[in-house]
């Protein structure tokens, strides 16, 4: 019974195939059959937790995904980006899971602080998260640097809530960017960026929209609440 030469010599053309003694007679046309190409092993794509789909600001697949720190029965997903964005944060947090604090320091912009800032941090505090906001944890003659001071040593993560107020404010050198610049200088950051986009805040802040995070574009508010309360808790 005649031999296939394809493990030695190789199948690489027509001619080659033609010459072999096992599979001369299975070309079509020149070329090989389905049969005579040799078959690989097939790998598996990106391993979800769930089915489902969502899309990443910052550019990542679409397919959904659960991170190690996602609650049990839960059924927020994640794009494999957002797991890859938000696990440097979710390690700060299990760092400190033994220090009296507060989950989040919400940074904001002054002109949101009654409107998307409060959405947010409405939502957090229904999830359970407890949330440093400067609208409720600032009192009537507190000097309002101080303040801040006390409550981003005194917050486990900071978000920061990238809207059109805020980014007309940076430039400035507001509260905001005082803020900013203690939170860009470790692993504790999340940027939320709501009816903006991040190329809008590169044009602002390069170094804060290096940072990958999270997108109303993306996911809802409540989304990003939940998500948000899922890093947090310990």
């Amino acid at each position: 019974m005649a031999r296939c030469t394809a493990p030695v010599e190789g199948h690489r053309s027509a001619s080659a195939a033609a010459a072999c003694p096992a599979c001369r007679g299975r070309t079509r046309y020149g070329g090989y059959s389905p049969s005579s190409y040799p078959s690989y092993p097939s790998y598996p794509s990106y391993s979800s937790g769930s089915s489902g789909s969502s899309r990443s600001s910052s550019g990542g697949s679409s397919r959904s995904a659960k991170p190690r720190w996602s609650r049990a029965g839960s059924t927020v997903l994640y794009t494999p980006s957002e797991v890859l964005a938000l696990t440097p944060i979710r390690e700060s947090v299990e760092k400190q899971a033994s220090l009296d604090l507060r989950d989040v320091f919400l940074c904001h912009a002054w002109d949101d602080r009654q409107g998307a800032a409060k959405d947010l941090h409405d939502l957090l505090e229904a999830s359970g998260v407890k949330v440093w906001f400067s609208e409720k944890d600032v009192g009537l003659g507190v000097p309002l640097m101080r303040a801040i001071d006390k409550g981003l040593a005194k917050s486990r993560i900071g978000i920061v809530l990238v809207t059109p107020a805020l980014l007309r404010r940076l430039p400035q050198e507001s509260i905001a960017d005082k803020e900013l610049s203690t939170l860009l200088a470790g692993e504790r950051l999340v940027p939320i960026v709501h009816n903006t986009t991040y190329e809008a805040l590169r044009e602002v802040s390069p170094m804060l929209a290096s940072r990958s995070g999270l997108s109303t574009e993306e996911n809802s508010m409540a989304e990003v609440a939940a998500k948000l309360a899922e890093l947090v808790h310990i």
